[in-house]
């Protein structure tokens, strides 16, 4: 899976999280990465222990809650709080693959599998050169540089990088999800199944019989796939 959601934050969020990044003293991104990723890791981070990392992560929290093409693509389980990332000139991610299980800060222990991968862009495309996200998959190599407050979601067990920077800033937020539908093709069916259900029920009222059994359908393969 490889799908851009547009406009995942409103004007007044997205200004709230550059006011912060930009006030911010960031960190070392190598923190949250990997023994093998950290080798190939050049970026900036802001550290968890930021006094305003908690409100930023919240609020995008509650604008995915809220998107309703990423609650149909991902079917969420839980969410690693987002992290916020900064690219400057020269500073790149080379191929790597994520964790397939990561920690969750400050839960006590609580530990998630890692099934999709989500990045938000908090910058537009004219205010940096270079600085993509590279997916290699089944598909080939595709680029991805999205306008502020769109976001790319794609599955945690592809290879991927960040290509140089060479002018500009690139800020962004990344996370993890483990969804409550382990099989990506599964997943992938079900977001499909209900895409159809949606554009079914914008020319047909909710109590007609395609419509209800179309439904039935899709929950009875929800408790089939569903992990919890």
């Amino acid at each position: 899976m490889l799908l851009h959601i547009p406009d995942v934050l409103t004007k007044e969020e997205l200004a709230r999280c550059c006011s912060v990044l930009e006030a911010a003293s960031w960190g070392d991104g190598k923190v949250t990465a990997g023994q093998q990723s950290a080798r190939a890791k050049n970026n900036l981070q802001l550290p968890l222990n930021h006094p305003e990392h908690r409100e930023l992560a919240e609020l995008i929290l509650r604008a995915l809650g809220r998107n309703v093409l990423f609650n149909s693509a991902v079917i969420p389980l839980r969410v690693v709080p987002p992290l916020f990332n900064r690219y400057d000139v020269g500073m790149e991610f080379r191929a790597h693959v994520d964790n397939a299980v990561r920690p969750v800060p400050d839960s006590g222990g609580l530990r998630i599998r890692t099934d999709v991968s989500s990045t938000l862009f908090l910058t537009d495309p004219d205010e940096y050169d270079g600085g993509e996200l590279v997916i290699y998959d089944e598909s080939g190599t595709r680029e991805v540089k999205l306008p502020a407050g769109d976001m790319i979601v794609y599955d945690t067990t592809v290879l991927h990088s960040v290509q140089p920077v060479t002018r500009g800033s690139r800020w962004a937020s990344f996370f993890w999800t483990q969804s409550m539908v382990r099989e990506d093709s599964q997943r992938r069916l079900l977001f499909d199944f209900d895409q159809r259900i949606m554009d079914l029920r914008s020319r047909l009222p909710d109590d007609d019989v395609a419509v209800l059994g179309l439904v039935n359908v899709y929950h009875n393969l929800m408790r089939q796939w569903c992990d919890l």
